[in-house]
């Protein structure tokens, strides 16, 4: 999975729209990087930007953006409502999908290095990326704010993690850090009662309420040893949740705010809240996510719903996201575009169209053209996702057989590995045109100075070396789907054996074409360390293939004999 994380630099400014567009310019002008939203506010005179794009583009971009704040921001001219205590006050790295915590604490510390030292402002680490625990609550960094300032500065407690420790009136400080995803998810009931929304808030967030004697809501507030209210934890970590009405809607609504989706997911928080409702004679009705959400969370509440029903969850992520949509009501206050509320498929939406996205008839068009990619390694990656999906119609087909009701879940996995090796066959697809038009490119550099005749060599010889690893990587992906072709021929449903078959000579097939482009692009290269290496690991997986494919067409013909 590509790795994507999210950038959400708070600046210092939410008047001046000029300003803001200089700052958010800087942003989209790194490729890669999608500008998801633009938020100023005036009161706060804070606008707060959110962007995403893989680990290296994102800090490229947050650093070009800070740089430009710093430039055109004076803080010791600043107002608003808001705490801060920077022309970019806060800038969070958050994990999406592909990337751990851990590593994007990595590239939290990158960018906080380059704001110290390249730009000369102080800077914090905060959330996950702080050095120590005390700096970990952003309120316990920015106290003080930027009045301040320049007093904390002079104390060797707060000596920065990163940058000059010296008050810099202009830019004042900076707070970097890495935070889990916040998703703002809103539950509809089916009543107009703020006080009963709050109720049912109550039960699920993690604070709770506070403990009262008698009523829980009139009561004496219950007091500890210190004088502070005895709280009631609610049944939801990572959650923060109040009731209110929406008028627009003239329903109420349980407003959460789920910290960290990897505690907390959207459906479980879903479920919690049809429990708690139900349990105060209220029903939910529906659901709404507010602003984005990572693919993941919508594929894991898809899977969720299906396991419920004790159906396979190996089916395509279109069928798994509109399962979450039907089973949460997520459509309930207006249509759901999975192209405009997930972050990836925001990501990709202005990219040109990829060859796996085609129409079947429109990618023969593009493979029979006079163009010489898409060709036999796009195909052969082509043939061996359709071979690995036939494997997976049959174990989806065979959870769902009649009198199998107990074996769903024996399927289900199949299902579920069978999908993956077909969804990274099927990315393999592009990877092979792109391979062949970066040994294209490499050939196309100039050549006139012994310096660009050297580096048009190590270009080339680094596109062929990719080009090879391709098709090899592709009939290593194909090889494992034997695995679930055979379990398909062997146990799964009698009435679609043949469909495992041709699964498995579609797989072979995949096999034999990429390893005609593993060897037409070692050509030039045989005598290379590596390639000879890669050559023995294609015989192997050619071997491999050939005695896996027979394996499962003598298990297929059985049924016939």
């Amino acid at each position: 999975m590509k790795q994507i994380i999210e950038c959400v630099p708070n600046f210092s400014e939410g008047q001046d729209i000029e300003v803001i567009k200089r700052i958010t310019d800087q942003l989209e002008s790194v490729d890669g990087v999608k500008l998801l939203d633009v938020d100023p506010g005036k009161a706060t005179n804070r606008t707060v930007v959110t962007f995403v794009g893989s680990p290296e583009q994102v800090v490229e971009a947050a650093f070009l953006a800070i740089k430009m704040a710093s430039e055109i921001i004076d803080m010791s001219r600043h107002n608003g409502e808001h705490p801060r205590f920077g022309a970019t006050d806060v800038c969070p790295l958050v994990p999406v999908s592909g990337i751990s915590m851990e590593e994007t604490v990595v590239y939290a510390h990158q960018l906080a290095e380059r704001i110290g030292s390249e730009i000369g402002i102080p800077v914090y680490c905060y959330e996950n990326a702080a050095f120590s625990d005390k700096r970990k609550n952003l309120a316990i960094v920015r106290s003080g704010e930027y009045e301040g300032l320049k007093e904390k500065l002079a104390s060797p407690e707060w000596k920065p993690d990163f940058g000059p420790a010296e008050f810099i009136p202009r830019t004042g400080a900076i707070a970097v850090g890495a935070r889990d995803f916040l998703v703002a998810y809103n539950v509809n009931l089916n009543t107009t009662s703020t006080r009963r929304a709050n109720a049912i808030a109550f039960d699920v967030r993690e604070r709770g309420r506070t403990k009262r004697e008698g009523d829980p809501f009139t009561g004496k507030l219950v007091k500890d040893a210190h004088g502070k209210p005895v709280m009631i934890p609610g049944s939801l970590k990572e959650v923060k949740a109040i009731g209110w009405f929406i008028e627009e809607y003239g329903v109420a609504q349980i407003s959460m705010n789920l910290t960290n989706i990897s505690i907390t997911p959207v459906h479980v928080a879903f479920d919690e809240v049809c429990k708690k409702a139900d349990a105060r004679g209220i029903r939910v009705t529906g659901s709404e996510l507010v602003g984005l959400v990572p693919l993941n969370a919508m594929l894991e509440a898809g899977s969720y719903f299906l396991k419920k029903q004790q159906r396979s969850t190996g089916v395509a992520d279109s069928e798994l996201i509109k399962i979450a949509v039907k089973s949460m009501g997520l459509d309930e206050l207006g249509p759901f575009d999975p192209q405009e509320k997930i972050i990836e498929y925001q990501l990709n939406k202005d990219k040109g169209k990829a060859l796996a996205d085609m129409s079947l008839a429109a990618f023969m068009e593009e493979t029979a053209s006079e163009s010489p990619a898409p060709g036999g390694g796009s195909v052969s990656a082509y043939m061996g996702a359709m071979g690995a999906a036939l494997a997976t119609m049959v174990a989806n087909l065979s959870s769902h057989k009649r009198g199998w009701d107990e074996r769903w879940e024996e399927f289900s996995d199949w299902a579920e590995r069978g999908k993956a090796i077909q969804e990274r066959l099927l990315r393999l697809v592009d990877e092979d045109t792109h391979a062949f038009n970066e040994i294209m490119a490499a050939f196309g550099l100039p050549k006139k100075s012994p310096k660009e005749q050297e580096l048009r060599k190590a270009a080339i010889e680094a596109a062929t070396l990719h080009a090879i690893e391709v098709p090899l990587e592709v009939m290593s992906v194909a090889c494992e789907g034997f695995e679930v072709a055979r379990a398909m021929a062997e146990a799964g449903n009698p009435n679609s054996v043949s469909d495992a078959g041709v699964g498995a000579l579609a797989l072979h097939a995949c096999v034999e074409g990429a390893w005609l482009n593993v060897k037409i692009n070692a050509l030039d290269l045989d005598k290379h360390p590596k390639v000879t290496l890669m050559l023995q690991e294609g015989e192997a997986l050619r071997s491999n293939a050939s005695m896996r494919k027979n394996v499962v067409l003598e298990l297929v013909n059985q049924n016939f004999d």
